[in-house]
This record gives structure tokens, sequence and C-alpha cells, in this order.
């Protein structure tokens, strides 16, 4: 009981501070695109907690956020449940199978992955209804904004989750919000993972750079 009254604890705290991103964060990329990163604390949530606790924040922040700041309603609402979950139930869905760094690795590329694929499609299906363009328009947005928008959100989110996920799941260890796994105390940051994640980072700015006509 006290286990569980912890975990709900420390699940409520992570779905403030990702609403809490999303509301300081936001950063115009592309177009109307705009940048948030609250799929950074739901990946992270979900690699401790595993895949569901990814959907029940990814859940209850895009419902809060409707209710509060969004402008596209149910629909909105909708994509960005997609797009959080396509990345962070992945993640954490293959984390929880393999569960060592290299399946942390695997899991937050092939969740960068997935979310850029998924997003592709559903920005066809619904970007049309709740923005009001027609669907022609939209199809000619895909490859020059959605699609380096989707990489560049995916980039960004999945290289800053190797980089903090490590520094989130010792804090919470030490402050007791989150068991002690002899497994995994002894684990140390891996110098080639935060290599590869300001790789990931560098290649981002660059692109947005490059799309914004100033390198």
């Amino acid at each position: 009981m006290k286990r569980k009254t912890k975990e709900i604890s420390t699940v409520g705290m992570l779905c403030a501070i990702a609403y809490v991103a999303v509301v300081a964060g936001r950063i115009p990329l592309i177009l109307f695109l705009k940048y948030d990163p609250k799929d950074i604390v739901i990946a992270i949530s979900g690699l401790i907690f595993g895949p569901f606790t990814s959907f029940v924040i990814a859940f209850i922040v895009s419902l809060i956020e409707m209710f509060t700041i969004s402008e596209n309603g149910v629909l909105g609402f909708i994509m960005n449940i997609i797009s959080s979950c396509s990345f962070a139930c992945t993640a954490a869905f293959i984390y929880k199978r393999k569960h060592r760094l290299s399946g942390a690795i695997i899991g937050i590329l092939c969740g960068w992955g997935c979310m850029v694929c998924v997003m592709l499609l559903w920005n066809y299906l619904i970007t049309p209804i709740y923005m009001g363009y027609p669907r022609e328009e939209v199809v000619r947005l895909l490859l020059p904004a959605f699609l380096p928008f989707n990489f560049i959100k995916g980039g960004l989110n999945a290289a800053i989750t190797m980089l903090l996920y490590k520094p989130v799941i010792t804090a919470l260890r030490y402050s007791g919000l989150v068991e002690q796994n002899k497994a995994t105390e002894k684990a140390r940051i891996n110098i080639g993972v935060i290599l590869v994640a300001f790789l990931i980072i560098i290649t981002c700015i660059l692109l947005i750079l490059s799309l914004n006509g100033i390198f």
C-alpha cells in the first residue's frame, strides 16, 4: 500500500512537471508548429514505471492542456496523445522487454522513429479537419514541414531523455519516491550515450537553422 501511494504521488508530480513543460517550454519551429518538451517527462516516466504510466500521464496532461491552453479542442487532444504515446510508450515497452542500457537506447530511438512515421499519417488524416486546411495543402506540407518538425521534435526528445534519465532516476531513488534496484545501482553514466545524445542535439539544431534560412 505504501509503495502504491509513493508511485501515485510520483506520477502526479511527473504530470505536473510535464504540464509546466508544455506551458513554459513552447518554442516555434516551423510555420505554426511548436515544440514543447513534455514528452521527455512522459518518456522518463515510462522508463521508470512502464508504458501504461506513459499513457496515463500523456492522457492527463493532454486533457488539462485541452481545457487550458490548447486552441485545437478534442482533435488537438487526440493528436497530443498519439504523438506522446508513439514516442514514450514505444520506448518504455522495448525497455521493459530488454531491461538494460542497450534496451533503453534502442527503445528511445525506436520511439523517435515510430513518432515520426505515426505523426506523418495522422497529420495527413486529422490536420485538414482541425486546422481547416484543404487536404491537398496538407499533403504539400508533409515533407517540407511536418516531416522535419517531427524529426527534430523526436530527436530532441530522444537525446534529452538519454541525458536526463539517469540523473532523474537517481534523484527519485535518493528521495525514496522510487525503490532502489540493486541491479542498476552500480550503473554509471555512459560516455557513448552522452556523445550520441549531443550529436543528435547538434544535428537537430543545424536542421532548425537550415530550415529557417540561418545556416
